[in-house]
């Protein structure tokens, strides 16, 4: 008999786990492309530079104690830390949600009921002792453990906490990829910082230069050589220099705060040295091979830890179509006098509850919460190959850029020398009176213009070295 009870109980459970099962909607599925480029172009290295710790990458002392200042003071940086932590915590809370909950606890009261009810003509014939009746009011009181505890049997609970260990791994690899960025915002502008010192420098020697030309010229009026009209000329041009070094001024002072910022401080001139700007020379980029970048890219770890999760979530969601099993326990000593308590084993009392539940009808909020978990694992899968796309991208236009500025850097050290040698032989000429003051003027301001854009040429070297390193997956190390 007891057999034949519980094959029919084994049934009726089959019948109901398949009634749930069928229930289930049908999901769209996809999965994230796996396959990669076998080089970044035209190049094929084997070691990444991004392997190389940021110290070693960038060997200027300033520099380096500007990013050791803002890895331990950026604010950004410190609030990504504290999201790191809050996801750490949410791994423990989902651990403790599979195992039993226990609570200890007691309580105290007293009860009186009415003389003409059932209960209170039962407690007044009802003798505790022989000869006496039950004590009116009645008391209670009452000390025990209370249990409770979910059978995880569909594994929807250490999925949860599975995904949560996946979801705090992103964040850490969130922190990561922030710190890459923030080394190579740091650097960038610290090389912008410099670039605009030597702009200065050459504003400055071009100021004296203009001036000297135009004492030259107000000789040369003197001696009717020149009329009224070149002396305004090279006085519009001098003023027109003079200004520039204010516009520059205000540069390089936003340029620091900007640095400030990053660093974690209030406005204060950024400590470097910018004499040995000019012989600069950007590190040589390595690429790797593609599965080195899959490797050392932050961003594309945390998008795959998050696809992860994302896949967890689904089983998840999956487990709610499913009937879950809860198991009950109360255990401690109870007496309507506190003097009973202790009377063992009289004042004991103990529960165990067993319960199985599960949605048969209304099942709308389960069924979207399942295809929700699917779409987003969808998004994950589709944000994975995004940012794997535009890292490679990002790689290839750094390298192509640096190929690219080196000879134009070298096309444009032969411009100004050219010119250079332009503006001697106009004063030459001027002086002689073999050359207009025009001709004068407009070689003066082409080689400014291209001392301005040779230096400005330098820089973009210095930031697409730094923009390449970052593609790479440098500077978190």
């Amino acid at each position: 008999m007891n057999r034949k009870k519980i094959t029919t109980g084994i049934s009726l459970v089959c019948a109901a786990l398949s009634l749930f099962a069928c229930s289930l909607p049908v999901l769209v599925q996809k999965n994230q492309n796996q396959e990669l480029p076998s080089a970044f172009g035209s190049k094929s290295d084997s070691a990444s530079t991004a392997a190389q710790g940021w110290r070693a990458f960038f060997n200027d002392a300033n520099l380096a104690a500007l990013i050791d200042s803002a890895l331990a003071n950026n604010q950004e940086l410190n609030i990504v830390l504290q999201e790191i932590g809050m996801s750490e915590n949410e791994i423990e809370a989902r651990k403790g949600e599979y195992l039993p909950f226990v609570t200890l606890g007691g309580g105290m009261g007293i009860e009186k009921a009415a003389r003409y009810t059932q209960l209170g003509a039962s407690e007044a014939t009802t003798d505790i002792k022989p000869g006496k009746e039950m004590p009116e009011p009645l008391g209670d009181f009452k000390l025990g453990a209370y249990a409770r505890w979910e059978a995880d049997i569909w594994h929807k609970l250490r999925n949860a906490r599975k995904a949560a260990v996946h979801r705090y791994l992103a964040s850490v690899e969130g922190r990561n990829f922030m710190v890459t960025n923030l080394v190579g915002e740091i650097a960038t502008s610290y090389y912008e910082l410099l670039a605009l010192d030597n702009q200065l420098l050459i504003v400055e020697q071009n100021i004296g230069i203009q001036q000297n030309a135009l004492r030259m010229v107000k000789l040369q009026k003197e001696a009717t050589k020149v009329t009224e009209l070149a002396v305004k000329r090279f006085e519009a041009q001098l003023l027109n220099t003079q200004s520039m070094q204010f516009e520059i001024r205000q540069r390089i002072v936003e340029t620091e705060n900007r640095i400030n910022v990053l660093v974690g401080r209030f406005p204060q001139p950024v400590e470097r040295d910018h004499s040995s700007f000019s012989e600069l020379v950007p590190a040589r980029i390595h690429t790797g091979t593609p599965a080195e970048l899959l490797g050392n890219r932050a961003d594309i770890r945390q998008a795959e830890q998050e696809l992860a999760a994302a896949k967890l979530d689904i089983q998840v969601a999956r487990a709610s179509f499913y009937p879950s099993l809860g198991l009950s326990a109360n255990f401690g000593i109870q007496a309507f006098n506190p003097a009973y308590l202790a009377k063992l084993p009289e004042s004991l009392f103990s529960t165990l509850i067993g319960d199985m539940a599960g949605p048969i009808v209304n099942k709308k909020a389960i069924r979207a919460g399942y295809l929700n978990a699917n779409a987003r694992q969808i998004q994950a899968i589709y944000k994975y190959e995004q940012t794997v796309l535009n890292a490679f991208a990002e790689v290839v236009n750094q390298v192509s850029k640096i190929d690219n500025l080196e000879r134009s850097y070298d096309m444009k050290s032969k411009e100004v020398n050219t010119l250079n040698e332009s503006v001697t032989i106009s004063n030459r000429l001027f002086g002689s009176a073999r050359a207009d003051y025009t001709e004068v003027l407009l070689t003066q301001r082409d080689a400014i213009e291209s001392r301005f854009e040779l230096v400005e040429t330098k820089m973009q070297q210095l930031s697409a070295m730094v923009g390449a390193y970052r593609a790479l997956g440098g500077g978190w190390k």
